[in-house]
């Protein structure tokens, strides 16, 4: 390696991208082709990083496995980055062990991170676990570690286990400041921001009031029959249904819960389930079918009742019922919470991450572009999207999981 490579990389690792440029901007040889990429990828400029990089693991050859794969690991970050989210995790994962086998124990690091962020931005909340509970983080470079400790309390926010999220967000913020790369400490601070902010709103007898994450974390781990919003289910003890694929139950059940310990006109949640104000017959019967289902999804913790006027939720053993509401109101609450994280998604790397059809995401985002809530750049493949930041709470509860809590 030369001096000027040498510097080069030194000046990244210190988050000096400018610095960094001024020795191998002029240079075309593989080395400094990596590094430019690497630079430009610091700077944001993502699509030339990625092409840098391509070109810098072409130069290298296929008899310079170790310098490609670091390659390949570098562009996983970029499209990290850029939300591409489509690929295959295959390549990275085969140049996380190239780099293993070669006692390139940093960077094959570096890739299953790159790996395990990627699953939390799909929601894998629970691949996501497996895939870092093996990985080895004594000893690594500060830089390095505070990344896995991010990763690590990212996690656990997202399955809402808060003292060990804060726990790995004080180790990271060690780690950050013995690194002193300013990128790493903004971003330690503002995970800390999250604690302080309203995450959801509790709903009982009428009366909502605001909750932080550790005061939802409490809610969910009482007693109560907890009516959850925010995922989509309906929550008692160690017992979760979920309802994010069944709209209808969902709307009948927040409906009973929102009213408990009263009960709800027959019309009423007509018009909230099957979105009608001229109910007729056909309307009714299909309601008594709807009831029915969802009598018996929450058999184990409460019975549905029948009453003169409509449906009475009656809880088993004495329980209270709540409605764990999100901070925001509308269909399109996860949808504006990934794209509030200040990175330019495309339809289908949002359509990946909500679980949803493309053509389902792309009706929502005209919806939201006409109301003034998202804007896009670019044209047809190239199109992301953006949005500004739901600023005054936190949105870790609208962001998409596959993981039922626990």
């Amino acid at each position: 390696m030369d001096s000027l490579i040498a510097a080069a990389s030194r000046a990244l690792a210190a988050g000096d991208a400018l610095g960094a440029l001024k020795r191998v901007a002029l240079r075309d040889d593989p080395p400094a082709l990596a590094l430019r990429g690497i630079a430009m990828a610091q700077l944001g400029e993502h699509p030339r990083a990625r092409e840098l990089l391509r070109k810098a693991a072409r130069g290298f050859g296929a008899s310079e496995v170790l310098a490609r794969a670091r390659c390949l690991v570098a562009e996983a970050e970029v499209a990290l980055a850029m939300r591409d989210l489509g690929g295959s995790p295959r390549p990275l994962a085969a140049a996380a062990a190239a780099l293993e086998a070669r006692s390139d124990r940093y960077n094959a690091l570096q890739a299953r991170l790159i790996a395990v962020r990627r699953l939390l931005l799909l929601g894998r909340l629970d691949d996501a676990a497996q895939a870092l509970a093996p990985l080895e983080l004594h000893a690594v470079p500060p830089a390095l570690a505070a990344v896995a400790e991010l990763t690590l309390a990212e996690l656990a926010l997202r399955s809402l286990h808060v003292a060990p999220a804060r726990a790995a967000l004080e180790r990271a913020r060690a780690y950050a400041e013995r690194a002193e790369v300013p990128a790493l400490l903004a971003e330690v601070e503002e995970a800390h921001a999250a604690f302080e902010r309203p995450a959801a709103r509790r709903i009982a007898a009428g009366v909502a009031q605001t909750l932080r994450l550790d005061a939802v974390e409490a809610l969910l781990g009482s007693d109560a029959i907890v009516l959850d919003g925010c995922r989509r289910g309906v929550r008692a003890g160690d017992a979760w249904q979920p309802l994010a694929r069944r709209p209808i139950l969902f709307a009948l059940a927040r409906a009973l819960a929102e009213a408990w310990p009263g009960d709800v006109e027959r019309e009423a949640l007509i018009a909230d389930a099957f979105r009608t104000r001229r109910p007729d017959e056909t309307h009714r019967a299909r309601l008594r079918v709807e009831i029915g289902r969802l009598r018996a999804l929450v058999s184990a913790f409460a019975a549905i009742e029948a009453t003169a006027r409509g449906f009475v939720l009656a809880p088993h053993g004495g329980r209270d019922v709540v409605v764990l509401a999100p901070p925001i109101d509308g269909e399109q609450a996860s949808l504006l919470a990934l794209l509030g994280d200040g990175a330019a998604w495309s339809t289908s790397a949002l359509a990946l991450a909500l679980g949803a059809s493309q053509r389902t995401v792309q009706r929502a985002l005209a919806e939201l572009e006409t109301e003034g809530r998202v804007r896009s750049i670019g044209q047809a493949r190239a199109r992301r999207w953006l949005a500004p930041p739901l600023a005054g709470f936190t949105s870790v509860l609208l962001l998409p999981a596959t993981l039922a809590l626990d």
